[in-house]
C-alpha cells in the first residue's frame, strides 16, 4: 500500500500546532537549553498520540514508520519549534533492548522509555579510556544472582537527573579486550552510585563523573550475552545510518540565528555594520538547503536499497560545520553587548547569555564527539578505498 506523504505531513503539522504547549515551543524557538521537564512533557504527549518512538517497530510500541516518514516527522517538528526526541532512551538503549533484550527486559524497560518515565544516560567513556573504548576497566563480577560493579565513568551527560544508566563493564580479562565486555542496565539510585558534576565552559550542567563502589544489580539486567557487550555497542553506533534529526534541527538553528541577528541589527540603530553577518548567513542557508537535498537523496537511495556510500558522513559533517558557524555568527551578533559579563551571571532570559552558552555547547558537542574529523576520515578512507 502506497503512503500519502503529503497527507502525512499535513497531519503532523496540525498536531504540532495544536498539541505542543506554547511554553515549550517558546523555549525551543528562543534557542534556550531544553531541560528534562520539556523533554518529558513532550514525550508523554507524543506517546499518547502513538508517536512516542518514530524509529521503533510497531510491535514494541513504535510507529513502524519508514525512513521518509521519519524525515518528515523531524522536519515538521523542527519547523514548528517542538523539542527533539531525547536520544538516550529512544535512539540508543531502546533499540538495543529491542534487538538483544529478553522478552522480560522488553516488557520492563520499553514502556517506561516510551512514556518518559525513565530518563537514561550512557556509561561508556572512562578516565584513560576515551577513544580506545575497548580498554575500559570498570568491572562487574557475578555474585549469586547479582552483578557487583566497581569503577568510574566520565563525561556522562545528564547523569545527575537520570534514573537509569546503560553501561559497558568488563566481565572478563581472559579473552581479548573487546570480548570481555558486557552491557548492563543500572538504576542510578542503587547504593554505591555517586554522581559528581563536571563544570564546562558553556555554563550549563550536563556532564558528570559517575562512581560505582560495590554497586549490586540483579543478574537479569545484563543485555545480550555475557562478554558480548561490544556487539551491542557497535549495533547502537551503527543502527542509525542517516541523521534526519540533524538536518531538520539545523534549519531550526538557522532560523533562530537569523532572528537574533535581525534583532541585534535593529537594536544597534546603525552603530554597527551587520552586512558581513548577513552574507555569512546566506552562505549557511545555502549549505543547510544542500544538506536537506543530500538527506532527501540518501533517503530515496535507502528506500530503494541503493548504496549510500559516503552520504551519511557528508551529511553529518555538513550539519556539524554549519551549526558551528551559525553559533559563531550568533556570538558575533551579541558579543559586544555581552563580553563584559560572559558566563559569570548568565541570565537565561537574556538572548546574549543564551547564545554565548549555545556557542560553547555546540562547539563542545561537535568537537568532543569528534564529529567533523571522524566524518572527514570516513569520507577520505571511502574515496581512497582504504
Amino acid at each position: 500500500m502506497s503512503i500519502d506523504y503529503a497527507g502525512f505531513r499535513r497531519e503532523l503539522e496540525e498536531f504540532a500546532r495544536k498539541s505542543c504547549p506554547s511554553e515549550i515551543r517558546a523555549v525551543v524557538a528562543a534557542g534556550q537549553k531544553i531541560t528534562k521537564r520539556e523533554y518529558q512533557a513532550w514525550q508523554k504527549i507524543l506517546n499518547a498520540q502513538g508517536w512516542g518512538a518514530p524509529s521503533w517497530p510497531a510491535e514494541v510500541g513504535g510507529t513502524g514508520w519508514d525512513i521518509r516518514q521519519r524525515l518528515i516527522f523531524e522536519e515538521v517538528m523542527a519547523d514548528n519549534d517542538c523539542p527533539p526526541l531525547y536520544h538516550h532512551g529512544l535512539g540508543h538503549i531502546g533499540p538495543v533492548i529491542i534487538r538483544f533484550g529478553t522478552p522480560e527486559q522488553k516488557a520492563r524497560f520499553l514502556p517506561r522509555i516510551l512514556d518518559g518515565s525513565d530518563w537514561w544516560c550512557q556509561g561508556y567513556s572512562e578516565p584513560g579510556s576515551g577513544s580506545d573504548l575497548a580498554s575500559l576497566s570498570t568491572s562487574a563480577r557475578l555474585d549469586g544472582g547479582e552483578w557487583v560493579i566497581n569503577g568510574q565513568k566520565i563525561w556522562t551527560s545528564h547523569a545527575h537527573e537520570a534514573s537509569m544508566i546503560y553501561m559497558l563493564v568488563r566481565t572478563s580479562r581472559e579473552a581479548k579486550k573487546q570480548e570481555g565486555i558486557s552491557l548492563i542496565l543500572v538504576p542510578m539510585d542503587a547504593p554505591g552510585v555517586t554522581v559528581r558534576p563536571i563544570r564546562t565552559i558553556d555554563g550549563w550542567h550536563h556532564l558528570n563523573e559517575v562512581f560505582f563502589e560495590e554497586v549490586r544489580v540483579r543478574a537479569d539486567n545484563l543485555v545480550g550475552e555475557v562478554g558480548k557487550g561490544w556487539t551491542c555497542a557497535k549495533y547502537l553506533l551503527e543502527r542509525e545510518r542517516l541523521p534526519p534529526a540533524n538536518v531538520a534541527r539545523l534549519e531550526l538553528l538557522r532560523r533562530q540565528v537569523v532572528r537574533l541577528v535581525e534583532e541585534a541589527a535593529t537594536a544597534a540603530h546603525g552603530r554597527r555594520d551587520f552586512s558581513g553577518l548577513h552574507h555569512k548567513l546566506l552562505l549557511c542557508e545555502a549549505e543547510a538547503k544542500g544538506a536537506r537535498v543530500m538527506m532527501a537523496q540518501a533517503t530515496d537511495d535507502l528506500i530503494h536499497q541503493r548504496a549510500l556510500g559516503v552520504q551519511p558522513s557528508a551529511i553529518k559533517m555538513t550539519c556539524a560545520d554549519v551549526a558551528q558557524r551559525l553559533t559563531t555568527i550568533a556570538l558575533d551578533a551579541v558579543g559586544p553587548e555581552a563580553a563584559h559579563r560572559f558566563l559569570a551571571d548568565a541570565d537565561p532570559e537574556v538572548p546574549a547569555a543564551t547564545w554565548i552558552q549555545n556557542y560553547m555547547f555546540t562547539r563542545a558537542r561537535t568537537i568532543a564527539g569528534g564529529t567533523s574529523e571522524v566524518q572527514r576520515n570516513v569520507i577520505a578512507n571511502e574515496l581512497l578505498g582504504a
